[in-house]
């Protein structure tokens, strides 16, 4: 299917370009990074940008710094440069399992971990491990740089809290010894969205997070559970008792890919599942 509308493209050198170019073209720009979503879009007409403004040449983005307590991943690193990296596996093994579970290899090739928020699907697969990991947005303009929290990042579906002029530089996450996983209920293997997801997180105080993706308008942190199970030593019996908060964090809706009913049923079977696979990973057991 051939792309209809016409827009002005740029192509900028550096950061600076395009920080001019976002002021200058405000509301009319689109910004290009892995293009997995935008050029399907262009294509069926549901996106009609005036400017297209591609940063895949700035090299500025593509970069990943860990420090000794924090790791930044820049807007243009794509899936596939998180797979591949042994630091993050280490250190970030809930985004590195899901970044393993977007789509099929081809789109993780191209599809970077910024542009999957900025998308703001409700299933977006990365936002689960981020809201458990407690990161920060850095995004800037002509005039200075803010970080906003991803807590704050997701405002409604495809809706972020991004201003028009903004490029977001990349995600800043915090380092912290802890274990977790990431439960995807998919229809088959290969490029699906999620029909429910869940992000568990769990350190050596009992600390534990929760975050879910596809059974509510935007991701979130699933704050009552978090607090029933704070400091509790995980049993079967407790896991039964926790699951029962379930229906009233998550608000799913049934279309044609799943049930309101099926995905309330299977986010308490990978809570259940995951949180138990966390805790045996922090004890030392294998995941």
């Amino acid at each position: 299917m051939a792309i209809l509308n016409d827009f002005e493209y740029h192509k900028p050198k550096d950061i600076n370009e395009t920080f001019i170019l976002l002021s200058e073209y405000k509301n009319k720009a689109t910004i290009l990074a892995g293009g997995t979503d935008l050029i399907v879009h262009l294509k069926e007409g549901i996106t009609k940008p005036e400017v297209v403004i591609d940063i895949k040449g700035i090299t500025e983005l593509n970069k990943i710094d860990i420090s000794e307590d924090t790791i930044f991943i820049g807007a243009g690193i794509t899936f596939t440069e998180i797979i591949e990296s042994l630091e993050l596996k280490e250190k970030l093994p809930i985004l590195w399992e899901s970044s393993i579970k977007v789509a099929s290899v081809g789109i993780r090739n191209r599809a970077t971990l910024v542009g999957n928020i900025c998308s703001a699907v409700p299933s977006l697969d990365s936002a689960p491990a981020l809201l458990v990991y407690d990161a920060e947005v850095v995004v800037q303009n002509k005039t200075g740089k803010r970080t906003i929290s991803i807590h704050d990042w997701f405002i409604g579906p495809k809706k972020t809290i991004l201003n028009p002029d903004e490029l977001v530089l990349g995600i800043n996450i915090p380092i912290v010894k802890h274990a977790g996983v990431y439960e995807k209920l998919g229809r088959y293997k290969g490029e699906d969205l999620a029909q429910a997801g869940i992000g568990i997180f769990v350190d050596e105080t009992k600390n534990y997070r929760f975050a879910y993706c596809a059974v509510g308008p935007v991701p979130k942190r699933m704050k009552k559970l978090e607090d029933f199970l704070q400091g509790r030593e995980i049993s079967d019996k407790l896991l039964e008792e926790a699951s029962q908060l379930i229906p009233d964090e998550i608000s799913p809706i049934s279309d044609i890919r799943s049930s309101a009913e099926y995905r309330i049923h299977m986010m308490k079977i990978m809570f259940k599942r995951g949180l138990q696979k966390s805790v045996a990973i922090l004890k030392g057991g294998k995941s």
